[in-house]
Order: C-alpha cells, then structure tokens, then sequence
C-alpha cells in the first residue's frame, strides 16, 4: 500500500530562493499528501510569498512561529500534519521531479526502513561557487551507504520514530539533524541510502557567508558535542604549522614534509573539482582552481573560531542544569 507523506520544510527570510523550491516540490511526480511550511519570523516577503501561493489554490499549509530555530520551526510543522511518513527538505534547493517517489518508495515494502536518507549534490553559479562546492560536499561516489548521515535537505522518516527521539532537539541552532539523526540510530532504526532521491543544493555565493556558515556549524558541533577528534586534529594540525616554518630554518626538510602534507591536503578538492570545470570558461577554470586553497583555509579558520564558543555554551548550559 502506498504510505500517506507529508513534507515540511522551516524557513526564514527565504524569499529569493522560496520560488524555486515550491516550484520543484509541487511538480513532484508522486504529490505530498500533505505540505507545511514553518516561518521562524521572516522579515522579508516570505510569509507573503507562501500566502499568494495558497490563494492561488496550491496545497500549502503555512504555520507562522516567530523566534523559532530551524529546530523548532521543523518540529512545529511535523507536528502540524498527521501522515505516517515525514519528508524534510529545505529552502535553497531544487528538488529532483522524482524526488519524493525515490524518498518514500522503500517504505512501501512490508520490511521497510524506518530512515531513507536522499541526497544532494552542488548547483554551483560561477567559479566561486563551483570550487566552493567541490571543496566541502562529498561526491555520491565517495559516500559509505553504511555510514552516511542524511542532511535534513533531503530525508524522510516514520513518524513513530521522530516522536521516539524525542524529534529535533531545539536547544541546538546548527548541527540539529546530525544529532537528529545520530539519535535515530541510537535507538537503532534502520537506514538506508537512496541517492536518487536528489536535491540540488546551492553553495554559498560569497567567502563572507561561507565562513560565517561554517563558523555556525561548528558552533553548533561544539554545543552539541560532535567530532571532538575532527576538531582537535585540526587545531594540532595548524598549530604545529609555525612551529615547522621555524624549524625548517636550520632542517630544510622540514619545509618539504610540510609542502608534501599541503599538497596532499588539498589532493580531495581538486580531484572532486575536476569533473566540474568543463562547464566554465577558460578563465572560470583558473579561477576555480585558485579558490580551492583559499576555501579550505577560511573553512579550517571558521571552524577554529566556531568550535570553542559552542563548546563554552555546552558547558554553560550544562552549569545552569545542575
């Protein structure tokens, strides 16, 4: 029997990218049964946005929660439908046509699972952004089915099973759906991996907003301790970079090790990059392959400066519980 399913999505002054997620959602070849959008306080035309939408007859429903995380906003708007099955995807992607039939078929079976994690790939606009999404997403030949965590862009889950975890955790404003997710397969739900549920996702079109994305989504692995060792290996790795530029003064090999393990740094961006200069120009491509280190630096930066104050806000939090 085909499972009745409800997407959801939680947005926030959304109202340049909202077009094209509605567009691809409501030409999906398998409808939703049920569609709700959360605002978290939107100061700009997304509220109206969604409101033309409904009066023009299409089967949205919108709940408004001022001051809400995203979170809480997608907590709300599960909460909102009553369908079996939830898919959660978010604004600033384009849904495949077939994204919503790949997402629920595997539930249909007798043996289903209780997760079906989609995935995304980069939908970049220029050299920037291209490099951009080389440099941080992973490809979907390089992703261990076993392993991997769905992002909330592209993902769909039993009800009982949100309500069992206890859904989103709200006290976290980035990282909610890796802790999601990691709380899913605590209690032992199944997963499996459907990369033809697909979304296309758009990097972020600035360094500025990039480094600011990713200082908050290590604020957010501080405050929810996630990858502690990720994070320390990174603070070793450059702290211990000044120390070698001094040392290769008097042991000039210390200069080559140090070439050598840089340059095999950035061996993954470049590799995963290759593939995508074929639609730039000649020009886009230099500049492209340019971006890469300076993109791996600032997101290496970000992250530094991101983990420490999530980390002081576990422990804060943490004190004010005891």
């Amino acid at each position: 029997m085909r499972p009745r399913v409800a997407v959801i999505c939680s947005v926030k002054d959304e109202a340049d990218a909202l077009d094209a997620l509605l567009d691809s959602l409501l030409a999906q070849t398998r409808p939703p049964d049920e569609i709700v959008i959360c605002d978290g306080g939107s100061r700009d035309a997304t509220v109206e946005l969604i409101r033309r939408r409904v009066a023009r007859g299409a089967p949205l429903q919108l709940i408004e929660r001022p001051g809400s995380n995203i979170a809480a906003g997608r907590n709300a708007a599960i909460a909102a439908t009553s369908a079996p099955i939830v898919a959660v995807t978010d604004c600033g992607v384009r849904l495949e046509p077939h994204w919503l039939s790949e997402l629920v078929a595997p539930f249909e079976d007798a043996d289903g699972p209780d997760v079906v994690a989609g995935f995304f790939r980069p939908d970049p606009r220029g050299a920037f952004e291209t490099a951009l999404g080389a440099t941080t997403l992973v490809p979907e030949a390089e992703v261990d089915a076993g392993t991997f965590m769905p992002s909330s862009r592209s993902v769909a889950f039993r009800r009982s099973a949100w309500q069992a975890v206890g859904g989103y955790p709200e006290w976290l404003e980035h990282s909610e759906d890796v802790l999601f997710d990691l709380r899913l397969k605590s209690h032992g739900y199944r997963f499996v991996f459907r990369p033809r549920a697909l979304v296309h996702f758009r990097p972020r079109p600035t360094l500025a907003a990039y480094f600011r994305q990713y200082r908050a989504y290590a604020r957010g692995d501080g405050k929810a301790g996630l990858w502690r060792r990720r994070h320390l290996a990174r603070y070793l790795a450059y702290g211990l970079g000044p120390i070698v530029l001094l040392a290769g003064v008097w042991y000039k090999r210390l200069w080559l090790a140090g070439a050598v393990l840089g340059g095999a740094y950035m061996v993954t961006p470049y590799r995963r990059l290759w593939p995508w200069l074929s639609i730039l120009g000649p020009f886009a491509r230099i500049e492209a392959l340019a971006w890469v280190p300076v993109i791996r630096l600032v997101g290496d930066v970000a992250k530094m400066l991101g983990y420490p104050v999530g980390l002081w806000s576990r422990t804060r939090q943490r004190g004010q519980t005891r």
